[in-house]
C-alpha cells in the first residue's frame, strides 16, 4: 500500500495551518472594521496585526518556495541535494527505492529518483546518494545496470565529495551472494568517495536486514532511528479459490494453475508483468513435533514484529531453529529469536480485469526429497478457502512495451504465466503481432494453456507460435532451437522495432537463448537491445 495515502507529511500540514492563521486573521480585521466603537490594545491595533499578518504570509511563501524546491529536485536530478539510484532486475529494488525517496521528501530534504541506467559519474559528485543495488544470477548486475557496471565502474574517478549508503539485495541460495552491490561498494570507496554508513546485504527481504537499513538511514535523514515511514513491504490477505493441476503424468515435476481473490474488497490493480510475493508456511506437523519437542503451548501468545499471535502461528511462519538451541527456553524468548521464512516470488498469469489473480506454480523437490516449503503450501497443504498472506509488486522493468511495437515472447515451463498475462493484455489492446516461443518437455502432458494458445493463434492474436518439447524427440528440442531456426523471422522482427522479453528459468533457457542472441545479432546489438529497453528478463 502507497504509504502517502495514510499520513499528511509535515509540510503539507504546516501550509494548511498557515492559510488558516491568515484566514483568522481576514476575518478578525473584517470583524475590527465593522466594530468602530470597540478600541482594542495596542497589541490588536490594525497595524501589529498587519504586521503578524505580514510576517504569516511571509512565512507561507517560504515553506511554499520549499516545497516547490522539492518537487523542482524529484523532476530534475540536477537540483536535488540526495539521489536515490536503485538498480533492480523484479522491481524489488526499484520499489526500496520509491519509499526511501519518500522518507527523504517527507524529511524536508531536496531528492530524486534516478535510475543507474542513466547515471554517470558526474552525477555523483557533491551528492548524498542512496544506491539500492540488487544483483541477479550468479553475481551478475541486472540488466538495466550493465552499461554502468561495464564503463563507469571500470573507470577511476575523483568522488571525495560524494557521500553514499548501499542497500544490496540478493539470495543467499547463490555464491556470488549481493556481488554487485559489494563491487559498487569496492567502486565508491577506491575511488575517494564516503560511506554514510556500513553497507547492508539483504537475504530474499530479510525484515531484521530492511529494519537494519531503515534504522541506519533514519539516523542520517531524519535525526531519529524511527522515521515516520517503513520502507518494510506489508502483507495482505488473500484466498485460495481454485486449484487445477496442468500437467498429470508429466515427466516432470507437478505445475498447478492457482487462482486468488482479495479476503476484502479492494482494487485490482497491478500490470501484466508484475509479480506477486507469497509467504510460505510450515507443514503443521512439524510445527507440532517442534512444540511437543520444546514442551511450549502452541496457544502461547507471543509478538512478533509487534504483531500479536499464537506461538504455533509464529512458528509456522519462520525456520524451526534446532530444538536444542532452544529447549528451556520461554515463547517470548523463544519468538524473539525466530527468522521469518522469505517470501517467494511468482509471475502473475491473469489481469485484473479477470477479477482474481491466476498463477502457475510448480511443486519444487528438493535433492533429498523432501518439497519446497511455499510450493508445497500452495500446491497441496493449503486447502481452498485457505487465506494466504500475499503482496502484488510492480516490476516495471518487465512491464509491457507500447502496443504498436511487435512483441517477442520466449519462455519456458512455468514462465508461460508471466508471458501470458502479457498476451492478454496486447490482445484486448488490439497489438497483434505477437510471436510466442515456448518449451516444456511433453506435448501429451505439459502443454500449458495449450487450448488458448491455440484459440489466440487461429483468431490472430498471435502471428506466430512455436513449441518445443524436449522429451519428444525431433530437431528442435528447446525454445533456442526454435529461435534459431527463425532467425531471419527474428531479424526481421526486430528491425521493425520489436521487443524481446524472456520468462522462465535462469539455469538453462534464459543463458541459452542469451548466448544464441550473441551469436546471431552480436554483443554490441544484445548491448542495444538492454539500453534501449527492448531485450528484458523476468528469470528466476
Amino acid at each position: 500500500m502507497n504509504q502517502r495515502g495514510l499520513k499528511i507529511s509535515r509540510s503539507t500540514l504546516g501550509n494548511a495551518l498557515v492559510l488558516l492563521a491568515l484566514m483568522a486573521l481576514a476575518g478578525w480585521s473584517l470583524f475590527l472594521h465593522g466594530a468602530g466603537a470597540f478600541a482594542p490594545t495596542p497589541l490588536l491595533q490594525p497595524r501589529w496585526m498587519a504586521a503578524l499578518a505580514t510576517a504569516l504570509w511571509l512565512g507561507q511563501c517560504g515553506l511554499m518556495l520549499a516545497d516547490g524546491r522539492r518537487h523542482r529536485a524529484a523532476a530534475d536530478p540536477s537540483i536535488a541535494d540526495w539521489l536515490v539510484i536503485h538498480a533492480s532486475q523484479t522491481g524489488f529494488g526499484y520499489e526500496l527505492a520509491q519509499r526511501t525517496l519518500d522518507i527523504l521528501q517527507r524529511s524536508g530534504h531536496t531528492a530524486a529518483l534516478h535510475d543507474i541506467a542513466s547515471l554517470d559519474a558526474d552525477g555523483l559528485h557533491g551528492r548524498n546518494c542512496v544506491f539500492i543495488a540488487s544483483t541477479t544470477g550468479e553475481g551478475d548486475p541486472p540488466d538495466g545496470a550493465l552499461a554502468f557496471s561495464h564503463t563507469t565502474m571500470a573507470a577511476t574517478f575523483d568522488l571525495r565529495d560524494c557521500r553514499y549508503a548501499i542497500l544490496a539485495l540478493g539470495d543467499r541460495n547463490y555464491a556470488q551472494f549481493c556481488a554487485f552491490g559489494q563491487r559498487l561498494d569496492a567502486w565508491l570507496r577506491g575511488n575517494a568517495a564516503r560511506p554514510l554508513f556500513d553497507r547492508v546485504d539483504v537475504d530474499n527481504a530479510n525484515h531484521d536486514a530492511l529494519q537494519l537499513w531503515q534504522q541506519r538511514l533514519g539516523s542520517i535523514i531524519c535525526q531519529t532511528d524511527d522515521c515516520e515511514i517503513s520502507i518494510i513491504p506489508q502483507f495482505d490477505r488473500w484466498i485460495l479459490t481454485q486449484r487445477q493441476l496442468l500437467n498429470p503424468d508429466s515427466p516432470g515435476w507437478p505445475a498447478f494453475h492457482l487462482e486468488l481473490v482479495p479476503s476484502h474488497a479492494a482494487v485490482l490493480t497491478w500490470q501484466a508483468g508484475d509479480i506477486v510475493e507469497v509467504v510460505p508456511r510450515n507443514p503443521e506437523e512439524a510445527v507440532s513435533a517442534f512444540l511437543a519437542a520444546t514442551g511450549l503451548s502452541g496457544t502461547e501468545p507471543v509478538s512478533i514484529h509487534g504483531q500479536s499471535m499464537p506461538l504455533s502461528d509464529a512458528l509456522a511462519r519462520s525456520h524451526l531453529p534446532p530444538v536444542d538451541t532452544v529447549r528451556g527456553s520461554g515463547a517470548d524468548t523463544l519468538a524473539t529469536a525466530l527468522r521469518p521464512l522469505p517470501h517467494r516470488d511468482y509471475s502473475i498469469a491473469s489481469l485484473p480485469s479477470d477479477g482474481k489473480l491466476e498463477l502457475l506454480v510448480r511443486l519444487m523437490c528438493n535433492a533429498d526429497g523432501t518439497h519446497g516449503i511455499c510450493s508445497s503450501w500452495l500446491c497441496g497443504r493449503a486447502v481452498l478457502g485457505t487465506q494466504l498472506d500475499v503482496r502484488i509488486r510492480s516490476n516495471p522493468g518487465f512491464h509491457a512495451p507500447d502496443p504498436s511495437r511487435p512483441m517477442i515472447l520466449v519462455g519456458n515451463g512455468t514462465g508461460i504465466a508471466g508471458l501470458r498475462a502479457h498476451l492478454k493484455a496486447r490482445i484486448a489492446a488490439g497489438a497483434h503481432r505477437n510471436w510466442l516461443l515456448f518449451g516444456e518437455r511433453s506435448a501429451a502432458h505439459d502443454d500449458f494453456f495449450g487450448d488458448e494458445l491455440e484459440r489466440w493463434l487461429q483468431t490472430g492474436g498471435l502471428e506466430h507460435l512455436d513449441r518445443t518439447f524436449s522429451r519428444d524427440g525431433g530437431t528442435l528440442r528447446y525454445v533456442q532451437d526454435a529461435l534459431s531456426t527463425h532467425a531471419p523471422r527474428l531479424r526481421q522482427w526486430l528491425d521493425a522495432g520489436a521487443s524481446l522479453y524472456v520468462c522462465g528459468s535462469a539455469q538453462g533457457m534464459a543463458p541459452a537463448v542469451d548466448a544464441l542472441l550473441v551469436d546471431l545479432l552480436g554483443t554490441t546489438a544484445v548491448n542495444a537491445l538492454i539500453h534501449e529497453g527492448r531485450y528484458r528478463r523476468d528469470v528466476y
